[in-house]
């Protein structure tokens, strides 16, 4: 019988990725990178089922809108993966990343590497989304706790109302990873790859119809790390007894959001 799942709340999360930098030196931007490896499998696994689906010659394009934070720059580092992985991606940042940080790296490779990207203005005039296939949802992650609002709502209404399979980075955008609340906005998923552990939220009923499968993917922390700021738990969503592990990371780094 396999152990109860490790379920973490944001400060918990927090406290991996804080240790994972200052007591084992793991670089924020290593656990980033294997984020994007991990969520890459998952992406390449739903774009292929796509293409079986797609008429001959079509390929689908993953769509990867990136917030400024770290969650952002699990997208960025994801457009590139998919890249290399011969899929078609469009970027479409919401916010620049702030200077110097993990997000801004990876952004600057996707901009030396010319990936194609959207405006948010080019976004919204879609008449339709023509072959794009997937929609990649690397807005904000678990660090944010406030009401989403301005474009980044916009952009929330504009995701859920295409028919298009949706995969959360971390936690659907714009709920709450502790309470499973909705602030305000939030993205439903077809499925969620989330990093360390679940989160105390995602038994919530809000959630539940926002999370789509929902997927552990390890990010490379040492396992004393997680035992020790994780908690065994009966918590369970609906998928829960199937979570996989894959090589994935969330980050050693400031709140994912």
């Amino acid at each position: 019988m396999r152990p109860a799942p490790l379920v973490f709340d944001r400060e918990g999360v927090r406290a991996v990725d804080r240790a994972a930098i200052e007591e084992y030196g793991i670089p924020g931007m290593v656990l980033m990178e294997n984020a994007a490896r991990g969520l890459a499998d998952h992406a390449v696994a739903m774009m292929a089922n796509l293409a079986d689906q797609a008429p001959e010659h079509a390929r689908p394009v993953a769509l990867i809108i990136c917030g400024s934070g770290n969650n952002g720059g699990d997208g960025y580092a994801l457009a590139r993966h998919l890249h290399n992985r011969d899929e078609q991606v469009l970027i479409a940042p919401l916010d620049e990343p702030k200077a110097g940080t993990d997000a801004w790296i990876n952004r600057e490779i996707c901009r030396r590497m010319n990936l194609p990207q959207i405006d948010l203005d080019g976004l919204f005039a879609m008449a339709d989304l023509g072959d794009i296939g997937l929609i990649v949802d690397a807005i904000f992650g678990t660090g944010l706790d406030k009401p989403v609002s301005g474009k980044a709502a916009r952009v929330i209404e504009w995701i859920n109302a295409r028919k298009r399979p949706v995969l959360a980075v971390d936690v659907p955008s714009g709920l709450d990873c502790n309470s499973g609340r909705v602030l305000g906005k939030a993205v439903r998923a077809m499925k969620t790859v989330t990093f360390v552990g679940l989160k105390t939220g995602f038994i919530g009923l809000d959630a539940q119809s926002l999370l789509g499968e929902v997927v552990v993917a390890d990010i490379g922390a040492p396992i004393e790390l997680l035992e020790r700021f994780g908690k065994r738990s009966e918590l369970s969503h609906h998928e829960a007894p199937e979570h996989e592990t894959s090589t994935s990371a969330g980050s050693a780094r400031p709140p994912n959001n």
